[in-house]
């Protein structure tokens, strides 16, 4: 372990102080946003720049880094993200925010690209593992205390604004001056949606949803919070604690999808979050103590959903295929996100505060039900066929991919499914890949 850090920590360095400042940026530009007077669909619409510009960034960014280079990407996306929170400083009004947010989640899509390829040549088989699990902790842990650095200044001032631009200018210090030479770069090509709807039905409306789930509650989140007559204090702990749900519940539901039909555990997830968020929704009152377990359940079970349908997915692939079809489902994911503070939004804007309750609850009570569904029509991969349960980042970039123990070192870009291959989505239910008498998803060669 601490030679796997050393081989990686001025990577590691760069992107906590990174995480610091996205962690806070989001949260502050929610309650900013309020104190303005935004209206709640307009703010929606503001947030969602960021999910579509991170959308774009994972498409588009390989390719820049291909041409031109890690380093100077870094520094290009780095400056461009630091310079657009300044100017949310100076430019207080929606259209300046979204085209802001836009280029502030295109930037980070490219940032991530640029430190996962990067983790990636540096690790080996033996150490994947072990660096994928190290950047997990630093990518959350920066994301919770960011939120707690909402209380080092006023957000109806400037100060923040400009703290959070420090700290990612600060990230590219550690990585210019690094003394390694920059990676090869080699991104697969991400798999559309038809492939991966035929391979996983499940795992593919499963991203989606968790996707859009994640879109309501980080974009929206503070916006709710602060709607609710939360304190700046109660505000930054409510988002702090989606994060640490997620790094204290990850490895235990992991670990008990690798033991059962991984299905099961995505329904109870599912359903736990839909339960909790609808009874929140119909009470007349809800405490604020309440409201912060919430969040830490919701932190708890809807992110380790992002890595479960993802999981499930690759449970019926072949290691070599993995890479490129997660790149797929990263993209899928982000797809979700996009639609998640507009949906939050709306929901909002026709039912007050509940309405961020209830928009939760209908997207998870939808994956649980279409889990129930896919249950009925296709047989379960037997728990000791299952790959192991791999956390991945939830908001990484196609190139995480690389860094998952279970697939190759080696990647093969997806040569399509042969055509006499057994549908996934057709309802006839199947034996897993690899058994006998099926000829799994294996690519033509």
């Amino acid at each position: 372990m601490v030679s796997a850090i050393g081989s990686v920590w001025a990577l590691l360095l760069g992107i906590a102080l990174m995480m610091l400042g996205n962690g806070l940026q989001g949260t502050l530009l929610g309650v900013r946003a309020t104190i303005e007077g935004f209206p709640t669909g307009v703010t929606g619409l503001v947030m969602t720049g960021y999910y579509l510009g991170f959308l774009a960034g994972s498409v588009l960014a390989p390719r820049i880094v291909q041409r031109v280079g890690h380093i100077r990407v870094f520094a290009a996306l780095a400056s461009i993200a630091s310079a657009s929170v300044l100017l949310h400083a100076i430019l207080v009004d929606p259209w300046s925010w979204g085209a802001m947010r836009l280029a502030t989640g295109f930037s980070y899509a490219g940032l991530y690209v640029v430190a996962e390829s990067w983790l990636n040549d540096r690790s080996t088989n033996e150490t994947r593992g072990q660096i994928l699990s190290i950047y997990m902790i630093v990518m959350l842990g920066g994301l919770a205390l960011g939120q707690f650095l909402l209380n080092a200044g006023d957000p109806g001032d400037f100060q923040l604004f400009v703290l959070i631009s420090v700290l990612v200018s600060l990230a590219l210090v550690p990585i210019s001056l690094t003394a390694s030479p920059a990676p090869s770069f080699d991104a697969p090509t991400p798999v559309g949606l038809r492939d991966l709807y035929r391979v996983s039905p499940l795992g593919v409306v499963g991203g989606i949803g968790n996707g859009m789930a994640g879109g309501m509650l980080l974009g929206m989140g503070a916006v709710y919070a602060q709607i609710a007559g939360m304190t700046l204090a109660q505000v930054s702990l409510f988002m702090a604690l989606i994060f640490i749900g997620a790094m204290a519940l990850q490895w235990p539901i992991g670990r008990l999808s690798d033991l059962v039909d991984r299905r099961k555990v995505i329904f109870a997830a599912a359903v736990s979050v839909s339960v909790i968020f609808l009874t929140l929704a119909l009470l007349p009152a809800v405490p604020v103590w309440v409201t912060l377990a919430a969040a830490f359940i919701f932190g708890g079970l809807t992110m380790p959903m992002y890595s479960l349908c993802g999981a499930h997915l690759n449970d019926h692939l072949e290691p070599r295929q993995m890479v490129a079809a997660s790149g797929g489902y990263v993209l899928l994911n982000g797809l979700g996100a996009v639609l998640g503070p507009v949906t939050a939004s709306a929901a909002m804007t026709g039912l007050g505060p509940m309405g961020f309750f209830l928009a939760l609850a209908m997207v998870h009570g939808a994956i649980a039900l279409f889990a129930i569904w896919r249950m009925t029509r296709r047989s379960a991969v037997p728990a000791e066929d299952q790959g192991a349960f791999v956390a991945m980042p939830v908001r990484g970039s196609p190139i995480a991919a690389t860094l998952n123990p279970e697939a190759p070192g080696e990647f093969e870009e997806w040569k399509g499914l042969p055509a006499d291959a057994a549908d996934g989505a057709s309802g006839t239910p199947r034996p897993a890949p690899g058994s006998s008498g099926e000829s799994g998803f294996d690519v033509p060669q």
